[in-house]
């Protein structure tokens, strides 16, 4: 196994939005709902204004020093149950292409764990879909349980 380079972890600003859509775009199933051509940046750009306003959000930036090699996006979400805990929200985590099977997902998920603590979490959650089995083999190996069933439901 290769090492893990030293990455560098840090919140997303707007310049980051053509990498990151790149980034989310890097699949065979997100390809299809993604666009990743600089025209098409104004629906990012506005989600990105407000995620970045909601103190609740971490969209995450990962560099290896040279270049943008993952994101993801954490949501602290605040609760009544678990007798008022926090959970974290872990989303769209993405490695680039040329950098995967060099342990840098891992050290992110491991980041995002951390963070998520720091915040005062108690539990992450995430949602992957049916179809990545090499995703879910990745989440179990880093001590994720398939613990619930997961539904969806398009609204546009």
């Amino acid at each position: 196994m290769n090492e893990v380079p030293p990455l560098i972890f840090r919140q997303a600003n707007e310049a980051d939005l053509p990498i990151l859509v790149r980034l989310l775009a890097d699949d065979s199933l997100s390809a299809q709902r993604e666009a990743a051509a600089l025209e098409d940046l104004a629906p990012y750009r506005a989600a990105f204004q407000e995620i970045a306003a909601d103190a609740n959000q971490f969209l995450c930036v990962v560099e290896d020093g040279e270049e943008t090699v993952g994101t993801l996006q954490l949501t602290i979400i605040p609760g009544l149950s678990r007798r008022g805990a926090k959970r974290a929200q872990i989303e769209a985590v993405r490695v680039a292409t040329s950098h995967r099977n060099r342990q840098i997902g891992e050290a992110m998920i491991r980041w995002a764990i951390a963070y998520s603590r720091s915040r005062g979490c108690v539990l992450m959650q995430l949602t992957t879909d049916r179809q990545r089995a090499d995703a879910h083999r990745f989440y179990e190996r880093l001590g994720f349980e398939a613990t619930h069933l997961g539904y969806k439901l398009s609204l546009s």
